[in-house]
């Protein structure tokens, strides 16, 4: 299944489906819902990064018990915005999964998403860097899950 462009893929979401998050990393995939209307994106959990295969059948089971229509991936652009080759890999493994699990898919930019939530918690929440450890990547998965729904939102369906 080829990948959606971002706004493409909003539109093609039905009336009270989800979307499921996903910020992978070397060792752990954050996931992170938005609610049924498409507005928030709050953090759900981190699993073990492991072969495509096993994760898609992890991802099956969150997908059947959450309502999941569609899957929104980070993308790790360069600095610079250019497409090396770790947005390459990305590229590949969403298209893989999205294929796995028959959900439409699309790519989002997540360049310092993990830093801005690293921050935050050193900040705002005082975290241990244990503790940090264990929330980090479901916390970038929401961060960049909520950037591609408020990037994303028509004006018609912003709050008031």
């Amino acid at each position: 299944m080829p990948l959606f462009n971002p706004h493409t893929l909003r539109a093609s979401i039905p009336p009270g489906a989800r979307v499921l998050g996903l910020d992978p990393g070397s060792k752990t995939i954050g996931l992170a819902l938005t609610d049924v209307s498409l507005t928030l994106a709050s953090p759900y959990l981190g699993i073990p990064r492991r072969k495509l295969g096993e994760v898609a059948k992890t991802l099956a089971d969150i997908v059947r018990k959450n309502d999941i229509a569609a899957l929104v991936a980070g993308l790790p652009l360069s600095l610079d915005g250019s497409f090396g080759p770790a947005a390459r890999a990305a590229q590949d493994w969403m298209t893989d999964l999205s294929d796995r699990l028959s959900l439409p898919a699309a790519l989002w930019d997540e360049r310092l998403s993990s830093s801005a939530v690293n921050r935050f918690l050193i900040q705002e929440a005082d975290m241990t860097r244990k503790r940090r450890a264990e929330v980090v990547d479901k916390m970038a998965a929401a961060y960049m899950l909520q950037a591609w729904l408020d990037a994303t939102r028509k004006d018609d369906d912003a709050p008031e």
